[in-house]
């Protein structure tokens, strides 16, 4: 099984920025991406942004497109999600998750944690 341990979330101003991370352990066959999506209350989960674990090649939600950037440490198989000129419709809990192959979905997922941007 693997684990997924998200961390950095909190409080900030509109404008603000965090940093998540998110770090995988335990037994698995492969990696083939890791992204993060979102819930805010009341609205369904939603795709934020992923990246390609081998190539680094990555994919952002529209909204997000500019302001976010995720990257990862290959050799810690943790992926980060770097916010910038957060809004306060970013708020929501953040949830990183694991696709182990290119035929599947997303298997493994975080416990999320919240991030809250205040007006």
């Amino acid at each position: 099984q693997v684990q997924l341990v998200e961390s950095g979330g909190g409080l900030v101003q509109a404008g603000g920025s965090l940093r998540l991370s998110c770090a995988a352990s335990g037994r698995s066959s492969s990696t083939y991406a890791m992204g993060w999506f979102r819930q805010a209350p009341g609205k369904e989960r939603e795709f934020v942004a992923h990246i390609i674990w081998s190539s680094g090649i990555t994919s952002y939600a529209d909204s997000v497109k500019g302001r976010f950037t995720i990257s990862r440490d290959y050799a810690k198989k943790t992926v980060y999600l770097q916010m910038n000129g957060l809004k306060p419709e970013d708020t929501a809990v953040y949830y990183c998750a694991l696709r182990a192959s290119v035929f599947g979905t997303y298997e493994y997922w975080g416990q999320g944690t919240q991030v809250t941007v205040s007006s």
